[in-house]
């Protein structure tokens, strides 16, 4: 990712474009898009498979889906139930990349969403991140979100931080030296804690650059998503102004109800792009949200951004 300063910020004239809603009650909602410059890269952006193309049972299956609505990249998320193999031939039928997976989050029966700040299962958090790697090799995917994981039930956030955090800490390290011998990035995301999950460790992006900065290691960055960091901090130009140099992935979605972001919400979208493109953002944008209706039907947002740069679709 380009961690250079940022360029000056450019005004330049809008143009307006309407989308019509997918809800059929017969309404349109107006969404802006500037006009594209010339210099400005265009953003590239991946479809999560966890969220979208949920029209599709398998894995394999989204994965051509994806490809067939235009996208060139994709987010795995859990791909562990089906065969490394498998997803990677999928793949290179459909000539899509695949940009992201997450370690496995341990025992989600017992409420696991990650291990690594949980003190006592380090030996766990090695296992899931050596089964990450394996599959990130095979599907040659760069990037691995590793998971932080929850408070234990009942706990004080206060009175199990700082413990946390050294567990944190030393797995990222033991992480960070495996990862860089197997050139693969470890991305550190943090999770709203006001309305997606209560009990998650990692919850802001402040957090995480100050663990990032502990731990010292360059093959490792922040995965900043932005409805996360709406809900938690806002802020958003400055946020993404101050951990431009750490970023190693970004994900999208509208607020609060974590939709397409030309649906209705606190978050616009036009000038969010607008802004990355003019720091010259050259990572992937993950599409982590849950379409209203129909996958494809919810992409005009897409379809359009792709046409504002003169692209036919996101592998152009």
């Amino acid at each position: 990712v380009a961690a250079g300063s940022m360029a000056p910020s450019t005004q330049i004239p809008e143009q307006r474009l309407h989308l019509e809603s997918p809800t059929g009650l017969g309404c349109c909602r107006a969404f802006s898009w500037p006009v594209a410059a010339g210099s400005m890269a265009p953003l590239r952006f991946a479809a999560n498979l966890a969220w979208m193309f949920q029209e599709q049972p398998t894995l394999p299956q989204r994965i051509e889906a994806a490809a067939r609505a235009g996208f060139g990249a994709a987010e795995l998320g859990f791909p562990y139930a089906c065969s490394a193999p498998e997803l990677r031939a999928a793949a290179e039928r459909a000539g899509l990349e695949l940009v992201l997976l997450n370690t496995p989050p341990g025992n989600q029966e017992k409420g696991d969403r990650g291990l690594g700040a949980v003190p006592g299962r380090q030996r766990e958090f090695r296992e899931a991140l050596a089964l990450a790697i394996q599959y990130a090799k095979t599907l040659q995917c760069p990037r691995i979100h590793l998971l932080a994981g929850r408070l234990p039930v009942g706990a004080e956030r206060e009175a199990v931080s700082a413990e946390m955090e050294v567990t944190f800490i030393e797995n990222l390290r033991y992480a960070a030296d495996i990862l860089a011998q197997q050139n693969l990035i470890g991305l550190l995301e943090p999770i709203n804690s006001r309305i997606t999950d209560p009990r998650y460790f990692l919850t802001t992006p402040h957090q995480a650059a100050a663990i990032l900065k502990k731990v010292g290691s360059p093959n490792l960055k922040l995965q900043l998503d932005i409805f996360h960091c709406q809900i938690m901090d806002g802020n958003l130009t400055q946020n993404l102004e101050t951990y431009f140099p750490i970023l190693g992935h970004i994900q999208i979605a509208q607020v609060p109800a974590r939709h397409e972001p030309d649906s209705p919400g606190e978050l616009d979208f036009p000038y969010l792009f607008q802004l990355l493109e003019s720091m010259g953002y050259s990572g992937y944008i993950g599409c982590e949200y849950a379409p209203r209706g129909d996958t494809v039907k919810g992409l005009d947002w897409l379809r359009l951004y792709w046409e504002r740069h003169g692209l036919r679709d996101g592998r152009s």
